[in-house]
């Protein structure tokens, strides 16, 4: 019988355990029933949050810039570079994580620090950028990115129109022949797992815009606004899958920087090396805080589950609650779910005891799957 080899490529359960903590948690747990079993970590992410820490797990340089946060004041940003490869994270600039509890501003919020995050990873000699896009506190198209790598946004007087996407109403001209030449030689990657359009009904405004503290009638200004400024620089792109990423950014991506829609979970496992790490196993353990309707839509268990399925080898997860039927998971090629809310129903209880029942997750899954 083969040697049993357990690759752990599970995403963060948010709120409570980092994706290398879930790794490590996991590991413990396997190794307390399998003493010196070969375990293989690879923390993954989807493009939203927690893409560039996992970038960093797997051997990528942690480079920390001073950059516009997304209410205009500073803040200190994060992207991963190895070689000319760098991994920068649209939430480490302008994601919700930055805004003072209780306070938003949908209609003003920019992403002009994502702008200064990917000129960073120019000026370290990147050619090739992976962005990953999620977790935004913006709505603004990318105006503030691409005004922040040169581009200029100006109203019927020539002045420059203001930060955020409710301004963009009164755009009259778009003039992108300032943007930083070096883009042009860069294949900029759009790492996301949102497909929705720019605008309309499943546009940027009207799925996302309220949990960004969007009132009813900031989403109807913010979708006339963002389809103005479509109307502008290329209506054509703002229907395309992605263009509404993370408040529209994934838009001025796409129709200004010359920028690749990939589903992100797909990119990062290519960036991450998960191939030969999956080669490597007998085993995959997978997971995340939820596994739910959700996860199955680009979400980072499906694709490690996918990719697994593909090279042969059975997967497994964890997850802190499951909403799941086994006829899903199984279609999605996951064996079987191991939820921490079956150890701990009571789900305040169990979000702070993540790791320890994580362990017992994991020592489960070593009975089921690797003992004898």
């Amino acid at each position: 019988m083969e040697t049993a080899r357990v690759l752990v490529a599970a995403d963060k359960f948010k709120g409570s355990l980092t994706a290398v903590q879930v790794a490590e948690r996991v590991t413990a747990g396997l190794r307390r029933v399998v003493p010196g079993l070969e375990v293989e970590t690879l923390p993954v992410a989807d493009g939203g949050d927690g893409t560039v820490a996992a970038a960093v797990a797997a051997g990528f340089e942690r480079r920390e810039v001073r950059v516009t946060g997304p209410l205009g004041d500073p803040v200190t940003a994060a992207y991963a570079l190895r070689g000319t490869t760098a991994v920068v994270e649209m939430a480490e600039a302008s994601g919700l994580q930055h805004l003072p509890d209780g306070v938003f501003a949908p209609l003003t919020a920019t992403t002009h620090g994502s702008g200064e995050l990917l000129k960073a990873a120019l000026e370290a000699g990147a050619t090739t950028i992976v962005f990953g896009v999620g977790g935004s506190a913006t709505t603004d198209g990318g105006a503030g990115m691409l005004t922040a790598l040169g581009a200029r946004f100006l109203d019927a007087d020539g002045k420059p129109v203001g930060p955020g996407g409710g301004p963009l109403a009164e755009l009259a001209e778009a003039d992108l022949s300032g943007l930083d030449p070096r883009l042009k030689d860069v294949d900029l990657v759009l790492a996301s797992d949102v497909d929705n359009p720019l605008t309309g009904p499943k546009g940027a405004p009207e799925v996302y815009g309220r949990q960004k503290g969007a009132s009813e009638d900031d989403i109807a200004v913010l979708d006339a606004a963002l389809t103005h400024y479509a109307s502008v620089l290329g209506p054509e792109t703002a229907e395309l899958p992605g263009a509404g990423a993370a408040g529209g950014i994934g838009y001025g991506a796409l129709v200004a920087l010359g920028a690749r829609f990939r589903p992100g979970i797909e990119v990062m496992l290519d960036v991450l090396g998960f191939a030969p790490a999956v080669d490597r196993a007998t085993l995959v353990i997978t997971g995340e805080g939820s596994l739910d309707e959700q996860t199955l839509h680009g979400k980072a268990p499906a694709g490690v589950a996918a990719a697994a399925r593909a090279a042969g080898i059975e997967t497994v997860a964890v997850c802190g609650r499951l909403a799941l039927s086994q006829e899903a998971l199984e279609r999605a090629g996951i064996r079987r779910a191991y939820a921490l809310a079956d150890l701990e129903p009571d789900p305040a209880v169990s979000m702070a005891e993540a790791g320890p029942l994580l362990e017992r997750a994991a020592e489960s899954i070593a009975r089921d799957f690797l003992h004898g």
